[in-house]
């Protein structure tokens, strides 16, 4: 597969076109970002370590029968994909309590949620992601209302295997965000599953494991994602 011109170069990830249409390189790079992109820092070793981390989650889901869009593992930073036509969309479910749902609801952190919540934003930088609702969604013809339901329903699938999976490891998989395209015309997951996009916490101590070492100035960010990696069997 012949990697080709850059198609899309986002806060942490570069898109490349291949000789085949039907396909892409997605590179991981180093780059790690926060509250809308107004905090931009490389972290060596980053790219590498997402990108290894989301093949072996990709693998996982893939074994579980979830469709991905991930092919294979081209070099360190760069994996082969499928190129879908993506849905403007990010689902977003929530195990505990954390993060923007904290702020907008006043609740406590670290409250358990059940059942698991689901919540819709809308991909849009400009507009800071806002928070949308299912109506939204199909009455500005963002999805099909047929695709929506399958999205809603692979995302409570992930969320099952990944939180055994996890809790297996000695971690708690608090909320995580996906995104979805279609391919032939099927739902597909896309995008990447990484520390960058969901929050992890140890069973024990509730010691951030995640993106949240980047955005409240904890450090250790990358030696973190390694940690997790490793108790749920990556080999970086």
């Amino acid at each position: 597969m012949e990697k080709r011109e850059l198609l899309y170069s986002g806060k942490a990830k570069s898109v490349f076109s291949t000789d085949n249409p039907d396909y892409m390189v997605l590179e991981f790079r180093n780059d790690t970002s926060a509250f809308d992109g107004k905090r931009i820092e490389q972290l060596d070793r980053k790219g590498m370590v997402n990108n290894k981390f989301n093949a072996f989650i990709m693998s996982k889901l893939a074994a579980a029968g979830i469709p991905t869009h991930f092919e294979r593992l081209l070099s360190d930073n760069e994996s082969l994909v499928k190129r879908l036509q993506m849905i403007p969309l990010e689902c977003v479910v929530r195990n505990i309590a954390a993060g923007s749902l904290c702020r907008r609801l006043g609740v406590e952190e670290g409250i358990d949620l059940v059942p698991p919540t689901f919540e819709l934003f809308l991909k849009n930088d400009a507009l800071g992601d806002p928070m949308v609702n299912e109506y939204h969604a199909r009455s500005f013809g963002w999805v099909e209302e047929k695709h929506l339901n399958r999205m809603k329903e692979l995302t409570f699938k992930v969320n099952d295997v990944l939180k055994q999976l996890f809790l297996d490891g000695g971690l708690l998989l608090v909320d995580s965000k996906l995104e979805f395209g279609l391919f032939n015309g099927e739902v597909v997951l896309g995008d990447e599953f990484s520390p960058d996009g969901c929050r992890l916490w140890d069973v024990n101590t509730r010691e951030k494991l995640d993106k949240d070492r980047f955005r409240q100035g904890l450090g250790g960010v990358v030696e973190a994602y390694e940690e997790v990696g490793r108790r749920i069997g990556i080999e970086f």
